[in-house]
């Protein structure tokens, strides 16, 4: 351990010269997001009327190549996860801007999913789905219906959690199909901010004690030795014991999938913050140092391969909405812990990653996303090389959270 200490102060000792000399500059790089906001939203409306039950998803490489620069849409329904992003990136927008036009749409946007408080749960993904749109929406704006939608959908969220195993069910539709009797998945952990909200705003202490025996099985299980997890834990029913480590979305069963360590290192800091519990800022921070070790290892620009242990190293597609979850998520672990040698690694990675994210990864004039060279699921085949909503979600996130670091001002602006 002390070795790979000193081996990483080593690799930050270098690069701390280097931050100094090309800063990143986060209110250039909010203006650029501005100006794409504005262009989507000019695509999205060219018809003359907006269509708020369609959420942007996607731009594909092939799209960006023939000249399409408009996000591909999808229906706002339970099977859609990712129709909270596109909300939350314009309430973040509305944030920097105070642009009216875009709180408008960021409130028409969010409008369309505030059914889910009041249906079962499809599957576990309500927190990206209702508390980055109506949590943002209702941090910005204090709109009490905000609020109500938020508890209820995490209540929505907790009857998928099995007490005997101690963690929410990801993938109902999976047990039968893959014969996983209970399965979790890491980006199960970004649901936890949600429970420990709703906890603290009317839904009750049991939504907290949830997440915290969630976060707990989770840390048990879910990882191996050296603090990188697996994409799904698979439990039994009958008395909860652990049954396997497998990937969904991952090069392999035994592999580092990068998204899936970004899940970790964010949902753990989350944990920590809403506890202070020192056992989750010990283990954030081990799932962090894994991560930015294999980085140091396998990148040559501080934005991973889709996954660590993929073939074709650098060169395999990258994830840069990994380094978007992970830069935002530092960005606050930095916030948190005692050493300020260790705050200011953690804050100089973040910063390195969003100065790589400017200088490679930004779509321009190329399409209307902030950002290119995301993976989605390329063991499907799917989103490979595209821009993806989640990634410019996070972007816009982790440079809001920096703006504020550089001010002095709190990295979360707490509600």
């Amino acid at each position: 351990m002390r070795k790979t200490g000193i081996i990483l102060g080593v690799l930050w000792g270098v690069f701390a010269g280097w931050s100094h000399a090309q800063r990143i500059h986060a209110t250039k790089d909010l203006k650029y997001c501005h100006t794409q906001v504005e262009r989507a939203l000019a695509e999205l409306g060219k018809d003359g009327a907006y269509d708020y039950r369609q959420m942007p998803r996607n731009i594909l490489k092939t799209d960006t190549e023939a000249g399409r620069t408009g996000w591909n849409c999808r229906p706002a329904v339970p099977e859609e996860w990712c129709g909270g992003f596109w909300p939350g990136i314009l309430w973040y927008d509305y944030e920097f801007s105070q642009d009216s036009a875009v709180r408008r749409q960021a409130e028409a946007y969010t409008e369309t999913l505030a059914y889910l408080a009041d249906r079962p749960a499809f599957d576990h993904d309500l927190g990206f789905l209702v508390f980055c749109s109506f949590g943002n929406g209702y941090r910005l704006t204090r709109n009490p219906r905000y609020k109500e939608v938020i508890v209820g959908t995490a209540r929505q969220l907790a009857a998928l959690y099995n007490p005997t195993v101690g963690t929410i069910l990801s993938w109902p539709r999976e047990v039968e199909k893959q014969g996983w009797p209970h399965n979790t998945i890491m980006d199960n952990m970004m649901n936890l901010e949600m429970l420990f909200w709703a906890s603290r705003n009317g839904g009750g202490d049991a939504l907290r004690q949830l997440a915290v025996r969630h976060a707990e099985t989770t840390m048990k299980y879910h990882f191996r030795p050296d603090g990188s997890c697996y994409h799904v834990a698979v439990y039994d029913t009958t008395d909860g014991h652990f049954i396997k480590g497998v990937t969904h979305q991952g090069y392999a069963d035994h592999s580092m999938w990068a998204r899936g360590q970004s899940w970790a290192i964010y949902g753990y800091t989350v944990v920590y913050r809403e506890t202070r519990d020192p056992r989750f800022l010990a283990f954030a921070r081990k799932v962090t140092d894994i991560y930015l070790k294999r980085l140091q290892q396998t990148s040559d620009d501080w934005v991973p391969a889709w996954d660590f242990d993929a073939p074709g190293g650098a060169a395999a597609p990258k994830d840069a909405s990994a380094a978007c979850v992970t830069a935002s998520a530092l960005l606050e672990l930095s916030t948190y812990v005692d050493s300020p040698s260790d705050a200011r690694r953690y804050e100089q990675a973040a910063c390195a990653m969003l100065a790589s994210l400017h200088r490679n990864y930004q779509s321009g004039k190329r399409n209307v996303a902030f950002l290119l060279h995301s993976t989605g699921h390329h063991p499907a085949g799917s989103e490979i090389d595209a821009s993806i909503i989640y990634a410019d979600y996070y972007y816009i996130e982790a440079l809001l959270r920096l703006q504020r670091k550089k001010a002095g001002k709190d990295v979360l602006e707490h509600f």
